[in-house]
């Protein structure tokens, strides 16, 4: 199947001209003006800007969280992912306690082998540093699971103690891995949160008054400092507070191979939507938690200036009228996530692109080419070259799209942007070549999507 695109503005991290693709065999196979060669399909693309597939590096798709699973399976995530531009997942399996890592990763591969639309890989989750866990790390980089995620939150559950989070990194360091950290004192936020509830504060919006910015700020350079000490590569997910991005500011200035990434809700949204009528503050209810207004414009330049690197979506939802009201009556019960993974390219483009904080390169770079570099699927991914995958987008920067529950395709029953308008609007998304969005058809199918064999960490 060889596939034309005829007269866009192709435009990658570093490159913007106007020129025709040619695609064979779901790659990139030519790139020139006024290409004169025979194609099974042609699209023209006059007006409207190729960009690559965006690569969302943070979903939970099909995941279990406080008694309840995420509502998203890798069947409807995907397929929403694929109508906001996002051609690449990675998602995180998660190594249960007393389980191994292969348990793990082989769960999260049935998961989605048979139901993801667009091509995934894997994180694993490491929730114990047993011994025989940190040697069984080769085993999951041999098999394309090339990072592993920690958490200095939720003790009992996920949380690891520093001398475990330290043993993984010099594992990591070891072995070409990258460990991705959450950073929050989880073990005073339990304190924070029984003394909320013991004086009867229940409402949503005591989630974010029981994790200040500080707890994250903390957590961010304590494991910088545990990183530093291995030479372990460090990536700081759902980067969302000023502490924390001061931290990875001075370890990056002196050098070190940490990097971060932040998430829309952190750019657009703020502590002023816990505050909004009877239970509609559960909406928000994720960890970290959104952070006062003034937060927002020290992470946007942090996006200007390389400080950060990527924007994710930790999408995570859950539906509120029967998943979210399990916290009701108790805050520290409600389901931690929020949906994001259709979003997350518009929102980015209108409050990035559109107001003028960032670059259409720059752009480019947070949303696919950096999160294809750090986590080893460069040049396969995240850029438009000759040989790389033909994912692709078709972007019209004179368009919009209105965002709504009712409209969306993400299997939950609210959306954090309701009515929200962003500048311009996705035309088509090509998957290795084939088309899987057509305005508003879906023309993918489940099962399509690839499990993607990850190399090592590279510094970029």
């Amino acid at each position: 199947m060889k596939t034309l695109i005829r007269g866009g503005r192709i435009v990658t991290a570093t490159d913007d001209y106007h020129a025709d693709l040619l695609i064979e065999d779901g790659r990139i196979a030519l790139i020139g003006h006024s290409l004169t060669v025979e194609a099974d399909q042609v699209i023209d693309a006059q007006g409207l800007v190729v960009l690559p597939g965006g690569i969302d590096v943070h979903t939970h798709f099909d995941m279990p969280f406080g008694g309840t699973t995420s509502a998203d399976d890798f069947a409807s995530g995907t397929k929403a992912a694929a109508f906001g531009g996002t051609t690449t997942i990675i998602d995180f399996a998660i190594q249960s306690r007393g389980h191994s890592l292969q348990e793990g990763f082989e769960t999260w591969l049935a998961k989605a082998e048979g139901k993801a639309s667009i091509d995934y890989g894997f994180h694993m989750i490491v929730s114990e540093a047993r011994p025989e866990i940190l040697d069984e790390m080769q085993r999951m980089v041999d098999q394309g699971v090339t990072s592993f995620k920690m958490f200095t939150a939720y003790p009992g559950v996920f949380m690891v103690d520093d001398g475990g989070i330290f043993r993984a990194l010099q594992r990591a360091a070891d072995i070409g891995a990258m460990i991705a950290m959450h950073a929050e004192n989880g073990s005073v936020i339990d304190v924070l949160v029984e003394q909320a509830l013991a004086r009867g504060e229940v409402a949503p919006k005591y989630h974010a008054l029981t994790r200040p910015p500080q707890l994250e700020g903390e957590a961010t350079h304590r494991v910088i400092v545990l990183a530093e000490l291995t030479k372990a590569p460090l990536y700081i997910v759902h980067l969302s507070a000023a502490d924390a991005l001061d931290a990875v500011i001075a370890a990056r200035d002196r050098g070190l191979d940490v990097y971060a990434e932040t998430c829309p809700q952190y750019l657009f949204l703020s502590y002023d939507n816990y505050e909004e009528p009877g239970f509609d503050g559960a909406k928000y209810v994720m960890s970290p938690p959104l952070r006062p207004r003034e937060h927002q414009e020290r992470l946007w330049q942090g996006l200007k200036t390389d400080d950060l690197q990527v924007v994710a979506t930790d999408h995570c939802p859950f539906c509120m009228k029967d998943q979210k009201v399990l916290g009701r009556d108790n805050f520290a019960k409600i389901p931690n996530g929020a949906p994001g993974v259709e979003t997350r390219m518009s929102l980015i483009y209108d409050g990035g692109v559109a107001a003028g904080r960032l670059s259409l390169n720059r752009f480019v770079e947070i949303t696919a080419t950096m999160p294809a570099k750090l986590f080893g699927l460069f040049p396969q991914k995240g850029t438009i070259a000759v040989g790389s995958d033909a994912d692709l987008i078709l972007f019209d920067p004179s368009g919009e799209t209105r965002w709504s529950s009712v409209t969306h395709h993400m299997r939950v029953d609210y959306n954090p942007y309701e009515g929200r308008v962003t500048r311009g609007a996705i035309r088509q998304v090509l998957s290795r070549g084939e088309v899987i969005v057509d305005g508003t058809q879906f023309r993918g199918r489940e099962g399509r999507g690839q499990y993607l064999k990850r190399h090592s960490f590279v510094r970029p």
